[in-house]
């Protein structure tokens, strides 16, 4: 029996906390996890470990979890060997394409896509050849509003400023709760003792939210703002700033204040009051406090951009960032500077260069919103859906209108989908392909160091071999590949395994060969603890992508959105809006088939204020019936005062006892799908980003 001690990230959320794994190898050669635990001597996570990465072993030893090819004949899945399944796919998408057109081909990258870096340097080596316009993603049920910000101000969807939170004086988070996502396009391992820090010094930490969350129980001050409305408040806030001289100048070149202020001019803290539900003399304090401390941080995140005016909502962080001279400033919000540079790599993307077929959605980035994307299936005529590709998704719990989606996918022609589970969406694939679980592939996380509180770069060793027979994701794409360039006589150009990408990304970024750390491959498995490379620094003005390489502070599309938001409905009084939550302990939908995970006390129910049970002749633990326009769910109610009088909360990715999914421990579990609620009609008329908050419900008895 040997006993080895390995260093690695979880990277099962943004927090990429760095762990000491302790494996075991039997007299047969077998290994075994021991133990997974936090590595205090990580460059950035510092021990911090949450349950989520303690629960890597359940996914590894989870007897659910796919391990071989497996095809559905009927009802029942069977074992295909790997060679059969790439000709199978490469002949039903080549013969449905060369019946019904490219875009007869749709696929979905669900949120697991940018925490495994096979998925990030590969997907595309396969799913390109296809030349489809119909590609969807996670992306617009999540952080879509924050990229396409980014791009019309900086010039690069990517371009994310990131909270300074390890030296700014006054944090004001909107629509975010990092102590149960461990930071969220803010990469924050330890967050709750990075957050009380900014109090211990003497500053302050204000949460806007509809219900209090596990961040506002900490904070100094909760403000409860009506779900949706976060616009409303963002706009009274800047039109202060304005009004009451409170600005700063900037470094930075901009362009397009003027027109900024005088386009807001009308959006004064006693008009907008009404509409958010915080007093105008709370707004007007609030603003006055951000622009006296000394450094601050405007940051909103997943509450602020699912919902109608998301885009808007981003575009005014951004703002009063800038007009108080903490845009790119310490202690303020600042760019990182990572070691695989996807700024300095890629162009700064596109907008609304074509639009989906039936609801003239745009796209971004080579993506529509994945809101059409039923719709796209179940409407007839020259462009319809009649294949699609899932990776690493789930979108019958994790996108708006899950009912609708699964009568769409019940009428494809074939559905291919690379993942190790059977759920509640790949269970209607004629074909799955897994690949490795997390802990038998080496990983170089791409996309979080780009959004990280300090510079840090890793590279993660696999911890246990790779099974035979099995293949990692990359792998897979590249058989897809193959398969599909042969049958249709296209020339296929060589590539090169992930980590041989990332030595070159390393050597060519901005610590690399030309640089005094002279960052490799090599250099970075001499550190298995990962490398600190320092603190965030003002780097944007250098960093800029538009075409006059200034901020772009009044983008036509968003002054041209505010009219929108002047003419929007306000809810009636008597109304319910619903929200989502999220726990530490869960992330996506998949999650929840590991004990680790599920148990202690439950998390399903919907949130209720006391006085909105009281009027409707509810009692507390209750079955309630809760209808939207959609559809309707049934669920035990909780009463609380958490949540705001008018608010119900319901959180993401539950609902798994549906017909043939294969996940017994989730299946195990009470709940019911918030997506079978929310309504792919309902958007940010912008982006075509989903409203997955302020949703309008009724709840009745069951």
């Amino acid at each position: 029996m040997t006993k080895s001690l390995h260093y690695r990230a979880c990277h099962l959320c943004e927090a990429i906390c760095g762990l000491a794994i302790e494996t075991e190898t039997q007299a047969d050669g077998e290994t075994h996890i021991r133990s997974i635990k936090g590595d205090a001597q990580d460059s950035f996570s510092r021990g911090h470990i949450c349950p989520k990465a303690v629960a890597l072993q359940d996914i590894q030893n989870d007897p659910d979890r796919i391990r071989q090819p497996m095809r559905r004949i009927g009802e029942q899945w069977q074992a295909i060997d790997w060679d059969e399944a790439f000709e199978l796919v490469a002949e039903r998408l080549s013969t449905i394409q060369a019946a019904h057109g490219q875009n007869a081909v749709a696929v979905y990258q669900g949120n697991p896509s940018v925490h495994n870096y096979g998925l990030m340097t590969h997907s595309n080596y396969f799913l390109g050849q296809l030349k489809t316009r119909n590609r969807f993603s996670a992306t617009s049920v999540d952080q879509l509003p924050h990229h396409l910000t980014s791009h019309l101000m900086y010039g690069h969807g990517l371009l994310i400023p990131i909270p300074d939170i390890d030296h700014t004086d006054f944090m004001l988070i909107l629509g975010g709760n990092p102590l149960a996502s461990n930071g969220s396009i803010m990469t924050v391992p330890d967050v709750e003792k990075r957050l009380k820090a900014i109090q211990a010094r003497g500053g302050k930490l204000v949460v806007v939210d509809p219900r209090r969350s596990e961040t506002a129980a900490i904070a100094d001050q909760h403000l409860f703002v009506r779900p949706g409305s976060d616009a409303a408040l963002l706009l009274a806030l800047l039109n202060t700033l304005f009004e009451e001289g409170l600005t700063r100048g900037s470094h930075l070149p901009v362009e397009g204040l003027e027109q900024v202020r005088e386009a807001i001019g009308g959006f004064h803290a006693e008009a907008m009051s009404a509409r958010c539900g915080v007093p105008a003399e709370t707004i007007r304090q609030l603003a006055r406090d951000f622009a006296a401390a000394d450094k601050a941080v405007c940051y909103g995140r997943m509450g602020v951009s699912t919902q109608a005016f998301g885009t808007l909502c981003q575009w005014l962080v951004q703002l009063i960032n800038l007009v108080t001279g903490n845009l790119d400033r310490a202690g303020g919000v600042l760019c990182t500077t990572p070691a695989v540079d996807l700024v300095a790599s890629t162009s700064g993307g596109h907008f609304n260069r074509w639009q989906s077929r039936v609801s003239g959605l745009p796209e971004y980035g080579g993506e529509l919103p994945v809101s059409a994307l039923a719709g796209e299936m179940l409407t007839p005529g020259e462009g319809q859906i009649r294949a699609l590709v899932t990776v690493a998704g789930n979108p019958v719990l994790s996108t708006p209108n899950g009912r609708q989606l699964e009568q769409a996918l019940d009428g494809l022609e074939f559905m291919l989908s690379v993942d190790f589970y059977i759920n509640e969406t790949t269970r209607y694939a004629d074909l799955i392909l897994p690949p490795t679980a997390p802990l038998e592939h080496d990983h170089y996380d791409t996309t979080f160091n780009v959004f990280a509180v300090r510079n840090v770069t890793r590279f993660n060793e696999a911890v246990l071999a790779k099974p035979k027979g099995a293949l990692h994701d990359w792998e897979i794409f590249v058989g897809l590949a193959k398969a599909f360039a042969a049958r249709n006589g296209l020339e296929l150009k060589p590539t090169m395994a992930p980590e041989q990408m990332i030595d070159m990304g390393l050597r060519f970024g901005p610590y690399g060969d030309s640089s005094e750390r002279k960052l490799s491959l090599a250099a970075l498995r001499e550190h298995p603890h990962g490398l600190d490379l320092g603190p965030l620094q003002p780097n944007l003005a250098a960093r800029l992508k538009t075409p006059s390489k200034a901020v772009q502070a009044a983008p036509e599309l968003l002054l041209t959105d505010l009219a929108r938001f002047a003419e929007q409905q306000q809810p009636a009084a008597h109304e319910l809006l619903l929200i989502g939550r999220r726990h530490v302990r869960s992330n996506n939908s998949w999650m929840h088939n590991y004990h680790r995970l599920v148990k202690g006390k439950p998390r399903h129910q919907l949130l209720m204020n006391p006085a909105d049970l009281a009027s409707r002749g509810l009692a507390d633990g209750q079955r309630v019936r809760v209808r939207s326009r959609v559809g309707s769910i049934e669920v035990e109610v909780a009463a609380s005062d958490e949540v705001m009088a008018g608010v119900v909360s319901l959180p993401h990715g539950w609902g798994h006892a549906r017909p043939g999914v294969q996940m017994d421990i989730a299946r195990a579990q009470p709940g019911a799908s918030a997506n079978d609620l929310t309504d792919e009609r309902q958007l940010d008329a912008l982006s075509g980003n989903a409203v997955l908050n302020g949703v309008p419900v009724e709840v009745v008895a069951a």
